[in-house]
């Protein structure tokens, strides 16, 4: 029995409304998250800044207001772009595209949170069209297409960073778009379609770094098609992205001058079962996440913090089991029921490229890399591909029993549901477990804001988290900047102090200090009170 035209053109709407609350999600309070220090630091390259200028140019032993604090993140004539380029130089594990977007972006509309985060969130919907052509191209079927476009649309994991100042909905992007131009290039065949995937494998490589990762994807799927037969697809494709490589070259030199790590801390080893609950958790928040998924000091991976194992008992932990039968289940029906040529293989190798691949090297190599959801974007996408034609072969009315299709399409609208819901809870959040290093910089302003008139001390090398935690606090907060030595002074003791995560030396030098008395005041928050000692007290009164 063919599929009615009505069937389809409700599928249709309803896929439309869904991608109109994924937009709304996308744009809904930006300004409201805590703006955690890696969108610090966005901000800081942005405009032009490198963090051996807080050195030069922040006062110690003074007390700072947030706007002399929030200097450094914002557009300035004095630094144009070649101070950005430089800034960007500095820290050359991080491709410059985005930066220089976000640049031309400030300059047109200013400095606030929300002009920052719309760069992310506008280029996350450029998204939305490069999956619906890349389903086409892979599975010639519109309604596969369709349900792809709902289930990114009220991914959880997508919207997290669709509203984070960060590179990764621009690397989703460019994924998508890599994908489809490689696939055109090998239908077409034409020097022109060859011609636009080097640009992309460009693109993408000034995007993120690990897109090569993505490329090297690329080619086993190509290798893979062409049965490793030396024929012109392949050459063809060598040639294009050797050329594509080739152009990142001259940053790659800035790379290793600059002494660049692609983020040291995710070297850290991590236990076997917490590394798989972290594969579990990632792989969840693709379609469901309600935060109480994740122990709140699971994610603090950069703090050193002790990892407890995934809540089973809560109940909520049951969802990552259904979820990954659904992924898997959808894996292979996909696999068995479409040509490996043109789509099992893309799949597949665009997981193992880059998922796979960073599980086993963590695992062999010790690390954490696989346990970052973000490097992981490619893989996901190609999971959530795997769904969509799972859900649009079962969808179809000549396709098994009534019951069969009535569970499928019950399915599909609690995925849908669980979604949305996630993105509501998550848009309308103050924070979330991406922003581990900071998540609990919300309770910690609450705390800073009961005192009047307080002072947050700290150190000039942890500025960075600093300005995070500025974003939440009242204007009449000052700052204090202390630098390592043997006796501290602090100018001014009649306010209430605050130190917040200061560094090793000024902690040992300030608990050691028999002039202060140092009191923690929230559990996992790394901030405390400074209080002067009875014989401090004294002589400030006798001064």
């Amino acid at each position: 029995m063919k599929t009615p035209k009505w069937y389809w053109n409700s599928l249709r709407f309803l896929v439309v409304l869904v991608l109109a609350i994924g937009i709304f999600f996308r744009f809904y309070q930006l300004d409201q998250k805590i703006y955690w220090v890696d969108e610090v630091n966005t901000s800081l390259r942005v405009a032009g800044y490198r963090k051996s200028n807080f050195y030069e140019q922040i006062p110690t032993g003074e007390p700072l207001t947030i706007a002399q604090l929030h200097e450094f993140q914002s557009l300035s004539p004095e630094r144009g772009w070649g101070d950005t380029l430089n800034a960007l130089a500095e820290n050359a594990e991080h491709a410059p595209l985005y930066y220089l977007l976000t640049r031309l972006w400030m300059e047109i509309f200013g400095n606030s949170i929300t002009v920052t985060r719309s760069v992310a969130a506008i280029l996350s919907l450029l998204a939305f069209p490069a999956l619906y052509f890349l389903s086409l191209e892979l599975f010639s079927d519109p309604r596969v297409g369709w349900i792809a476009l709902s289930l990114v649309a009220v991914s959880p994991l997508h919207l997290l960073y669709a509203q984070e100042a960060r590179q990764y909905s621009l690397w989703t992007v460019v994924t998508l778009v890599s994908g489809l131009a490689l696939l055109r290039s090998l239908r077409l065949k034409t020097r022109g379609s060859w011609a636009i995937y080097a640009g992309t494998v460009v693109l993408g490589f000034y995007s993120h770094l690990i897109s090569g990762l993505v490329f090297f994807g690329h080619g086993l799927y190509v290798g893979f098609r062409e049965q490793w037969k030396w024929t012109q697809s392949f050459k063809s494709y060598l040639i294009a992205s050797g050329m594509g490589c080739a152009t990142l070259i001259p940053w790659i030199v800035v790379y290793f001058q600059k002494n660049s790590r692609l983020g040291g801390w995710l070297e850290r080893d991590l236990p076997l079962p917490a590394l798989v609950n972290r594969w579990l958790v990632n792989l969840s928040s693709v379609f469901f996440d309600l935060h109480t998924l994740y122990p709140q000091r699971f994610f603090d991976v950069e703090l050193g913090e002790d990892f407890t194992p995934l809540a089973w008992g809560n109940g909520w932990g049951y969802v990552v089991v259904p979820i990954l039968l659904l992924v898997g289940y959808a894996l292979w029906v996909t696999v068995r029921k479409t040509p490996k040529s043109l789509v099992g293989w893309f799949l597949l190798t665009s997981i193992a490229a880059n998922g796979l691949f960073l599980m086993l090297y963590d695992v062999i190599s010790g690390g954490q890399r696989s346990g970052i959801a973000r490097y992981l974007l490619p893989s996901y996408l190609a999971l959530q591909l795997a769904v969509a034609y799972l859900f649009a072969d079962r969808l179809r009315l000549d396709t098994g029993r009534n019951l069969q299709r009535r569970i499928w399409q019950v399915a599909y609208v609690i995925l849908l549901g669980a979604g949305i819901i996630s993105c509501a809870v998550s848009a309308s959040a103050e924070t979330w477990w991406h922003k581990y290093s900071c998540y609990y910089d919300v309770e910690v302003a609450q705390l800073v804001n009961q005192a009047e008139n307080p002072q947050v001390i700290g150190s000039p090398d942890r500025l960075s988290r600093l300005i995070a935690l500025s974003y939440k606090l009242n204007p009449d907060v000052r700052f204090l900047l202390l630098t390592d030595s043997d006796r501290l002074e602090i100018p001014d003791i009649s306010s209430p102090l605050f130190l917040f995560r200061p560094n090793g030396i000024l902690y040992k030098s300030l608990e050691s200090d028999p002039r202060y008395t140092l009191t923690p005041i929230h559990p996992l928050g790394h901030i405390w009170t400074v209080n002067p000692t009875r014989t401090l007290a004294d002589e400030s009164m006798l001064n």
